[in-house]
């Protein structure tokens, strides 16, 4: 008979006996977890870029300086895509009143491709959507232009040559945030009425962007066909690029998802291992037997590993079944945020699912498996010989290599996973001599207690490797659900409360150095009290070092693009409040020497390195500083920040604006007109729409985290379970002595009792220092997080964890006692 059909033989008999069942609910819930994220973040990737692509009015927007080749539009409509073009330009309103600077931007009637325009018909009024940008012969304002100018809705003024009527007040429109430099109101206005006002020629200083939108497969394609073509004076951008603000909270919502993952993929492990070596006890005899029948080792080798590939492929693919049901079930939860028009998932989440499942399974199971090979024949007659014992060193390699590169692929950040897989190797070896350590000290406290005290821990401490594994799997069960606990009450409403509700959604730019008190103090007046105004230098980067920056010399298109613009310079006497410095040290004192401090993410792009010497052109003339800090930006934030911040000597004699952002309710909008009159100069920048949709991420990214931790909790029930189940077949054999020898059923219950209780309680301690350290970890190294220590957790997860596996191990052994002793004794010999 050939291996295969063997293999298919027992693993259908090996599946109806019910061996299998709990090695199959561990690798399906691993496998489910994967594929639903895989599933799940495949479609929302795509929702949330859309919904991003609404800060810019578009998937895709590419600027110039210089009208834009009709090629470029054409392209795009070749492939499918819809476009629109707008234009901004600054010029002067003149009414009877002081002249008035205004942005005008001109738009098409596509405009805009994501995202909506909103106007008021009047000033009493509430505002409401608007398909499109002005109809021909008229325009839309801003609010605080009318009491500036004295004019009202239904006047006329005058663009260029051109007499327009003021059909709207422009309240929002998608890419109002695109930009904190637009240092005068807006005018909007249709592009056919461009050409008769006579205000844009060949030289004209002038804004000129072609918006596209599409499926995200032909924008990412059109991107990477356009990006070669791109002049210098041109620039392609997406809602990331745009608004790093949005970017960091979309990545920390993935960074959850994963995470989440993460914790499912190690704590099934943890099942799939027990689950093997209550299996590999379960075979011993079957193997034996076959071994009295001729089977050779090759052909025992062989039917092993076919019957786990096949067992294996099954068990995914039903994962799968289940990750794809799980994510639609996500997707509907979701559906008020997500919309009905989400792209179908692809079938890379199954592939990857698949793999995941068959890498588990080998790395786990495999190793105890193959030691049945070894069974000699001689067990079939004498069961006490036992089975054969894996060897400690080749189950950890394999379960050490299955996991990091389980990790490695699923962290999609070589940094990041190289220093989880640090994290949990180190833990798992703290693990194993904690509990040592502790089962031995349970053995030295048997000499001196008594009764069914003493027959409890001498049970715990009587069999260090099963303590070991079974502790451990009650840790590490104990600790998904406690990770969970740390995540869903810490970490995740930490990062909600990064977003306060009173997070800054206005910014006012253009402030001049002599408004800046007077400012300070009508804010004051009005009840807004934190708004710290920072001085904002523009400067161009022109050597790093003794290196010419030029744009040829990068090949990333957004490095090249920060070779050739202005950066926006701060200096101060200290770090922003959510700034972290990460590498040297800041400066102290107004006198310090001059330096600067670098944004870490625009550090990486163009090469900057800790005591890198930059200079920048200001104003006709070079200014130079050393680098001596690095600093992570919470962008997020809403706060004002900057890429490069320097020393006060090196900044303050350059002329400069000053900058602020605060929080403003909505029924004190009326301060903001108040604000245009008094300081006519001051530009109002209302962010509100970019805070909604990143409020909106965080609130539904929390909603996902939660939904795929559910996963982890399955998993951490099922590692508990094995827990109790592994050690069954040693204890039919000592229940069966010791009711032989007079041990009443009383004192074995209360004894089983005590051991599990014990087992619990040191589970639950080790969870519980875990959960509080990986908390920490995650929120200082990886989501940049405030963490604060939750005594709660200590108490629920030991006492807890004491209570709830002293009777579940209780409960699920109690079978054992009611067998006659014989009928025991026989079935374990």
């Amino acid at each position: 008979m050939s291996a295969w059909r063997i293999s298919l033989r027992l693993l259908r008999r090996d599946w109806r006996s019910g061996e299998l069942y709990l090695l199959a609910a561990a690798l399906v819930i691993t496998v489910a977890a994967v594929t639903a994220v895989g599933f799940f973040t495949d479609r929302v990737e795509a929702t949330m870029e859309r919904q991003g692509s609404e800060l810019i009015a578009s998937d895709l927007a590419i600027q110039s300086s210089t009208p834009l080749p009709e090629t470029l539009a054409d392209e795009a409509k070749t492939r499918g895509l819809s476009t629109a073009q707008t234009l901004e330009f600054r010029s002067v309103l003149v009414t009877d009143q002081t002249p008035q600077l205004v942005n005008i931007k001109a738009v098409d009637s596509a405009y805009p491709l994501r995202g909506e325009l909103r106007i008021r018909a009047n000033a009493d009024t509430q505002d409401a959507p608007a398909p499109q940008g002005p109809p021909a012969g008229e325009v839309w304002l801003e609010s605080r232009l009318l009491p500036l100018l004295q004019i009202q809705i239904g006047d006329r003024i005058k663009i260029g040559e051109t007499p327009l009527r003021i059909g709207a007040i422009l309240t929002r429109e998608p890419d109002e945030g695109r930009s904190f430099f637009n240092i005068a109101p807006r005018v909007m206005m249709n592009t056919a009425d461009l050409k008769a006002t006579g205000l844009i020629g060949p030289a004209s200083r002038a804004t000129h962007r072609l918006l596209i939108a599409g499926d995200a497969e032909a924008v990412a394609r059109y991107r990477d066909w356009i990006e070669p073509r791109l002049a210098a004076n041109m620039s392609a951008e997406s809602a990331s690029e745009a608004r790093p603000e949005f970017a960091s909270a979309v990545e920390r919502a993935a960074r959850f998802l994963h995470l989440a993952t993460l914790t499912t993929l190690l704590v099934a492990g943890a099942a799939i291992a027990l689950a093997s070596h209550r299996l590999v006890e379960r075979q011993t005899d079957a193997v034996a037997i076959m071994r009295c029948l001729g089977a050779p080792r090759r052909l025992l080798t062989r039917i092993f590993l076919l019957r786990l590939v096949l067992f294996g492929l099954i068990a995914s693919l039903v994962g799968c079944l289940f990750g794809w049901l799980a994510q639609a079930g996500l997707v509907g939860a979701l559906s008020d945020w997500l919309g009905e028009d989400l792209p179908p998932a692809s079938a890379a989440p199954i592939v990857t699912g698949v793999a995941t499942g068959l890498i588990c399974l080998l790395g786990f199971a495999l190793p105890p498996l193959l030691q049945l090979t070894r069974v000699t024949p001689l067990r079939a007659l004498r069961r006490d010989i036992g089975g054969p014992k894996a060897p400690a060193a080749l189950a950890l390699v394999a379960a050490g290599g299955a996991l990091a590169l389980l990790i490695l692929w699923q962290a999609q950040d070589l940094s990041l996973a190289w220093k989880l897989i640090a994290g949990v190797m180190g833990a798992l070896v703290t693990l194993v001599l904690s509990v040592l350590l502790l089962v031995r000290l349970a053995g030295r406290l048997t000499g001196r207690v008594r009764g069914i005290w003493r027959l409890g821990l001498a049970a715990l401490a009587r069999r260090p490797s099963g303590a070991v594994l079974q502790i451990g799997g009650f840790g590490i069960g104990i600790l998904a659900l406690l990770l969970l606990a740390v995540v869903r009450l810490d970490l995740l409403h930490a990062w909600q409360d990064s977003l306060p509700t009173d997070a800054p959604n206005y910014f006012l730019i253009n402030i001049q150095p002599e408004e800046v008190e007077p400012l300070r103090d009508f804010l004051a007046e009005a009840g807004i009290e934190r708004a710290p105004i920072y001085p904002m230098i523009r400067g161009r980067l022109t050597r790093i070092n003794a290196h010419e920056v030029e744009p040829s010399d990068y090949e990333d298109p957004r490095a090249e693009r920060l070779a050739t613009r202005e950066f926006n310079l701060s200096y101060g006497t200290e770090p922003q409040p959510d700034n972290r410095i990460v590498a040297g040290n800041w400066w102290s004192g107004e006198e310090a020497p001059p330096q600067f401090s670098v944004e870490t993410g625009i550090a990486e792009t163009l090469g900057i390195a800790l005591g890198d010497r930059l200079t920048f052109w200001i104003s006709g003339h070079a200014v130079s500083g050393p680098v001596t800090s690095l600093r992570e930006v919470q962008w997020d934030s809403f706060n004002v920040n900057f890429f490069v911040t320097a020393s006060p000597v090196l900044l303050r004699d350059e002329a400069a604006t000053y900058i602020t952002s605060f929080h403003l309710a909505h029924e004190n909008e009326g301060l903001v007109a108040e604000l245009s009159r008094r300081f006519p100069s001051v530009t109002p920048l209302d962010v509100d729409a970019i805070l909604g949709q990143v409020r909106q991420v965080i609130d539904r990214g929390v909603l996902a985290v939660e939904y795929v931790f559910a996963f982890t909790i399955l998993a951490g029930l099922l590692v508990m379970y094995a827990g109790i189940q592994a050690s069954l077949e040693d204890r039919r054999a000592e229940h069966g002595i010791l009711r032989t020898l007079g041990t009443g059923r009383r004192a074995l219950l209360g004894s089983l009792a005590v051991e599990f209780t014990a087992a619990g309680l040191l589970a639950g301690l080790l969870a519980s220092i875990f959960a509080e350290a990986t908390g920490w970890l995650l929120a200082e190294q990886l989501f940049e997080l405030e963490f604060s220590f939750n005594p709660w957790l200590w108490v629920v997860g030991v006492l807890g964890s004491g209570l709830a596996i002293g009777l579940a191990g209780t409960l699920a052994t109690y079978p054992l006692l009611i067998r006659p002793p014989l009928q025991s004794l026989r079935q374990a010999g």
